[in-house]
This record gives structure tokens, sequence and C-alpha cells, in this order.
């Protein structure tokens, strides 16, 4: 029997096989892989991937989809399912207590929370191999999007400055239960290595980011003027009367690093 999909939790539950299997393979689970899927649902990528890897950890915030989840999976693998809101999951202490040195995620989001699910786990880059998420099409155009696109932003910026973004394949409507209105897309992120990370202060280069996008029409010299001044904006080499969609993500790291003493 089905599970009746939630609204409160943002239920749109994968069921068309092709879709499926699509997403599988562009994850191609390796087996002793460490699988991290978020909110499995009833299971429809849950099972494939625990099959290929031979066990898997999911993090599901719904009670009732636990025990057909176990019941199902007993004969494929070994399922672990954690039950806790996303957000509160710390990535790196799951890696840690497991002994392993990364995790793979993966899940179909819940599309009114996947911006904050995004940032989580980008602040635990460093214990991830990689991720591979269904969202909202209009989510992954502006996780991709290029410096002077329409859709150009916060969200592209910071992931853009902890992950490589490579947009998979778009997935229709009709392909879940029930349909969302909005067309879906799987994307792929693949956290910098190490020496690719900039070394900026990560909440100083929040803040400029966040600064500079809160007003698009604004020039950076406005929109940062709590933070720095024009010349402080001269010495990152960026233009004052510049706006914040023209700039790469890199020019978001020096103005974040230019006067730091003077303007925190």
């Amino acid at each position: 029997m089905s599970a009746r999909p939630k609204k409160s939790f943002g239920q749109h539950f994968l069921h068309e096989r092709r879709y499926i299997e699509r997403i599988v393979s562009a994850i191609s689970p390796r087996p002793d892989d460490f699988i991290v899927e978020i909110g499995p649902g009833e299971g429809a990528l849950t099972f494939p991937l625990l099959a290929a890897a031979g066990k898997l950890t999911a993090i599901e915030l719904d009670t009732d989809l636990i025990p057909s989840l176990q019941a199902n999976a007993a004969a494929i693998g070994e399922l672990s399912i954690v039950h806790a809101d996303v957000l509160k999951v710390d990535f790196t202490a799951m890696a840690h207590r497991h002994g392993v040195s990364q995790l793979r995620i993966a899940g179909n989001l819940p599309y009114y929370i996947s911006s904050p699910i995004l940032f989580h786990c980008v602040d635990h880059a460093a214990a991830i191999t990689d991720m591979h998420f269904m969202l909202q099409k209009e989510v992954v155009d502006r996780m991709a999007a290029e410096p002077g696109s329409k859709v150009y932003g916060r969200l592209s910026v910071m992931l853009q400055l902890a992950c490589r973004v490579v947009p998979l394949f778009d997935v229709p409507p009709g392909a879940f239960r029930p349909p969302p209105k909005v067309d879906s897309s799987v994307v792929r992120l693949v956290p910098l290595a190490a020496h690719e990370r900039h070394d900026a202060s990560p909440e100083r280069v929040h803040a400029v980011v966040k600064a500079a996008f809160a007003q698009r029409r604004k020039t950076l010299g406005n929109a940062l003027r709590q933070l720095m001044d024009a010349d402080a904006i001269r010495r990152a080499d960026v233009d004052p009367k510049a706006r914040a969609e023209t700039l790469a993500p890199e020019d978001f790291v020096r103005l974040a690093k230019v006067n730091v003493d003077q303007h925190l």
C-alpha cells in the first residue's frame, strides 16, 4: 500500500522507473560506499542504492514511512534510518562515527526547504565526496548560473565557491506522486579539494555576498557601505559602480579579504 504524501513535509514521491534508473546511474553507487539519503520517502531511490552499495543511511522525518522502509529493505541490505530533521544532522560527526573519511549524499529534497539543506551540506563539504539532488529546476538554474545571468545570485556564488555544480537532466511533474506544479532537475555537487577552496573567513564572505545581493539594483558602493568604503572595494580590484550580478565568485572572496581588521 502506497503512503499518502504529506503536504506539510513537501512530499512528492518519485515513481517513474526510467528516471529512477537515470538518477541511480548518475550516482553510480559502488559496494561499500557510505551513502546517506535525505528524505527516502517510499524508497524509490533507497532500494536500488542499497542493492548496489550493500548499506545505506537514510534521514527521514516522517515516522509513518519508517516501518515500510525497514521491512522492504530487510532482504536487500543494511539500512540504517535516522529519524531527524536533516538540518540538525552533523554529517562530519556521522562520517567520524562510522570510521569513514567521506560520505556520498543523495536525495529528492523538499522544495520548500532546499536552500537551507544545500547550505547545511556545504558547511560539511570537507566530509562529503559528492551530492546528487533532485530539486526544483528553477533552483538548479540558479545554482549553476554564471555572472550576468538574471538568476545569478547569492545561491550561485556561495555554492560555486564550495562545489563544482553540474546540472544533469530534467524530470517532468508526471514522474512524481502527486505531480508538483514545477519541473524538477537532478544536479551533481562535487566539493572543491582543499587546495581549490578560498582562504577567506566564511563568515566574512557570507556577509559580503548577502549584502551585495540584498538589493540587486544597487551598486556595490551603496550595497556594501556598511562593510567597506569605495576605496576598499577598489583595492579588491572591483569597481564600486558595478552591481553584484556582474561579479565572479572569486571577486567576492577578494572583497571579503580586503580591510578585514577594520570592517569586521
